[in-house]
């Protein structure tokens, strides 16, 4: 059942960007409003401050949406000796799977096909790394019957789970489970209306021109009108964009390219893949099914030079590079035409290594811990770390912010607190509405299909081939706080990571926001 408090409009956007106009001042003013930003937003919200959280852009359009789509227990730090990290990020899995996110996790089965590419000894070290990250699991509280232990498969197994593998040369595989997140900008949405919520103003299209401790100077995008936020403690969270806001930062930007399939072009691929790169030990190139017919391939690890894009272009050699890894393990190599759409995230890795330490320009060799930093006049900025451990990392950013400016609040909560949509398996069972909704809206699900029960055009799909519907649509206008095309097909939806699907999307999303612009202001 939906509740006004966390509905985000455009009306709810325009009266509390007016509020702020007229001088309220907020305990917190959030700037960015990714997985990390909107978690601060909640975290704040929930200890009963009061707070502002604003994007020069939409909920999840910077890094947030352009990850792998994992919730993932840290092994690949594990095997790099960050054990801390690893171990944090075990945990917060375990938060988002059993807690505050279970309509928004499942879990998802991999398959590393042992190959003559893979060496028995490789093969041995990656056979005792998934026993360790099992024991990462054990270490974080995550329950066995949330994600399933490791174990040898034969190499007809391997074939049963993977249909689509070369069986020349196979001699078995390493099955292993992790948390696959239904989509990152859903959990970004969930995220910031659960903060509206509790009260925060969740304010897209809202530029901050220029940054203080006690405030900022902000644009409206729509209006073009500028005015002051005031506020008592401010957390720069524009990631890899952190430095155009506040000086003294270093930044090294990795580029994480993922390419989109039909499922069909890999035979119907619906177990994930750990491809590993040859001449590497804990580096993989993951297949990754969606279960929308989709299959996302990725990711690379570049670094970037220069100025920094909004969105980033993905180059042809990523895209070489993907297909030769992938097409080391297929009987039937996919082609460059089967790509049916790409995308890249930069990382914001923080540069804190010597000099004389920078020569491989590896970003793959950058911790992935995050960091907070404070400067002179209290704005603190939180960067690095990953998607699975935005909760934490907004966690530690209110943290310091409150401290830097002497500001009281109770302790944090978000590690218990359920997100809007969520609810334990057995009441997700319950609802009352198709599979595919209630793991991109929980509980909302069974909201959002009685509409196509009132007003039957609402359950036709957007576009042939595309299983979203006119009623989600609606639904994002007038819940979601999607204000135009591209906030609908491109991050409440994916549509937009395949090209033509957007296009034949597109008359669809202009009906829903002129459906929702039509209707009463009371709704």
């Amino acid at each position: 059942m939906n509740r006004p408090g966390f509905v985000l409009t455009a009306r709810r956007r325009a009266r509390e960007l007016t509020e702020l106009a007229e001088g309220t001042t907020v305990d917190v003013l959030v700037i960015g409003l990714g997985a990390t930003g909107a978690g601060a937003a909640l975290d704040a919200a929930s200890r009963g401050l009061s707070v502002a959280a604003i994007d020069a852009h939409d909920l999840a359009f910077g890094t947030s949406r352009w990850s792998s789509k994992l919730v993932h227990g840290g092994l690949r730090y594990l095997a790099s000796g960050q054990i801390g990290v690893a171990h944090e990020s075990a945990v917060e899995r375990g938060v988002l799977m059993e807690r505050t996110a279970p309509h928004l996790v499942r879990a998802q089965p991999f398959v590393m096909p042992l190959t003559q590419l893979t060496p028995r000894r490789n093969a041995a070290l990656a056979q005792a790394g998934l026993h360790a990250g099992d024991l990462l699991r054990v270490s974080a509280g995550t329950a066995r019957g949330t994600l399933p232990g490791p174990r040898r498969l034969s190499a007809v197994e391997t074939l049963r789970a993977a249909p689509g593998l070369r069986p020349r040369g196979l001699r078995g595989g390493l099955l292993s489970w992790d948390g696959q997140l239904t989509d990152d900008a859903r959990l970004v949405t969930a995220i910031a209306r659960t903060a509206a919520g509790h009260g925060a103003r969740i304010l897209t299209r809202t530029r901050a021109l220029s940054v203080t401790g006690s405030g900022a100077l902000v644009r409206d995008e729509l209006t073009g009108q500028e005015t002051r936020i005031k506020a008592r403690a401010v957390i720069n969270a524009t990631g890899v964009w952190a430095g155009e806001l506040v000086g003294d930062i270093k930044l090294r930007p990795s580029r994480g390219t993922h390419l989109v399939l039909r499922a069909k072009s890999l035979a119907g691929l619906t177990t994930g893949l750990h491809i590993p790169v040859p001449g590497e030990l804990n580096r993989f190139v993951l297949a990754l099914p969606q279960g929308d017919g989709r299959v996302y391939v990725g990711l690379t690890d570049e670094p970037v030079d220069g100025p920094l894009p909004d969105v980033p272009e993905v180059p042809e050699s990523d895209i070489g590079f993907l297909l030769d890894i992938l097409g080391a393990v297929l009987d039937t190599p996919v082609h460059r035409g089967d790509v049916v759409g790409a995308f890249a995230g930069l990382r914001p890795l923080l540069d804190d290594a010597p000099d004389d330490d920078r020569s491989t320009g590896r970003t793959s060799d950058i911790s992935r811990r995050h960091a907070v930093l404070t400067s002179g006049d209290g704005v603190v900025t939180i960067v690095g770390g990953k998607l699975t451990t935005y909760r934490r990392m907004a966690q530690d950013a209110v943290d310091a912010a409150l401290a830097a400016r002497g500001v009281a609040a109770a302790p944090c909560r978000t590690a218990r607190l359920p997100l809007v949509g969520a609810a334990s398996p057995a009441s997700l069972a319950a609802v009352s509405a198709p599979r595919r909704l209630i793991a991109r809206y929980g509980t909302e699900a069974a909201a959002i299909h009685a509409l196509g029960e009132r007003e039957p055009r609402l359950r036709e799909p957007v576009a042939d081939g595309v299983a979203v519907t006119r009623a989600e649509l609606l639904w994002a206008v007038r819940h979601e706080g999607a204000l135009d095309e591209s906030d609908l097909l491109d991050r409440r939806t994916r549509i937009g990571l395949v090209p033509t699907d957007r296009a034949a999307a597109l008359d669809a999303a202009r009906e829903a926001l002129a459906s929702a612009a039509a209707e009463p202001a009371g709704r």
